[in-house]
């Protein structure tokens, strides 16, 4: 395999630049005549042509052997966490008696996810650590509209990444960990810092100043 992924990615790429291709489809019509070519050259014939490929037996699941799999331990209340999501299981006749025991969490490529124990896919609920708070439409009270303002700051400013050891989802659009700012999807927009006020230059603040100095012989 290693060896057919430097040849696409070397050699095919040299050949189609002395040919002169540089589009989709100039490659695409080239590619049976590179194959040929590359075969002929550098083709092997088996030493043994039986076909050693077998169907699928009834027990095996490929889906269940190409996916992520890692182990979690459950708490007493039934949960874990894996990429810093929070799994909240659902207290059925199964996961009732798993508190403490190990689960595995199934992460498959197209970004579904299960947590198995034995044969059994456990339901679960999920709390993302990463996401933002959500805020109301409508604050009354000034100050909590100021707390969140505040809040909202400072999970702008918090790295927002999951698990660098964790798989990419690179190609996957329908998954669990997308980090989405629950502040702004609420229609919350920060209103941004106020404007400093140069008071030693304010013609309001000067005219006042002024105003106590004639003042103040007066009063001596």
């Amino acid at each position: 395999m290693e060896r057919a992924n430097q040849t696409l990615q070397d050699r095919l790429v040299k050949e189609m630049r002395l040919r002169g291709i540089d589009t989709i489809e100039e490659a695409n019509a080239y590619v049976p005549e590179f194959i040929s070519d590359f075969n002929a050259r550098f083709g092997k014939q088996p030493r043994n042509p039986k076909n050693m490929h077998r169907p699928l037996a009834d027990h095996e699941n490929l889906d269940s052997a190409m996916c992520r799999k890692e182990v979690r331990t459950l708490s007493q209340a039934l949960t874990l966490r894996y990429d810093k999501v929070l799994f909240i299981l659902d207290p059925t006749d199964v996961s009732r008696s798993l508190a403490g025991q190990k689960v595995i969490v199934c992460d498959y490529p197209d970004g579904r996810l299960e947590i198995m124990h034995e044969s059994f896919a456990l339901p679960y609920r999920t709390f993302d650590t990463l996401r933002s708070v959500h805020r109301a439409e409508v604050v009354d009270n000034k100050r909590l509209d100021d707390m969140l303002s505040v809040v909202g700051e400072l999970q702008a400013g918090r790295e927002q990444q999951r698990s660098r050891s964790g798989p990419r989802r690179t190609g996957q659009t329908d998954h669990m960990f997308g980090i989405r700012d629950g502040s702004t999807a609420n229609g919350y927009q920060k209103r941004g810092r106020k404007p400093r006020t140069d008071y030693m230059n304010d013609p309001t603040v000067i005219a006042r100043r002024e105003q106590a100095l004639l003042r103040q012989p007066a009063s001596e």
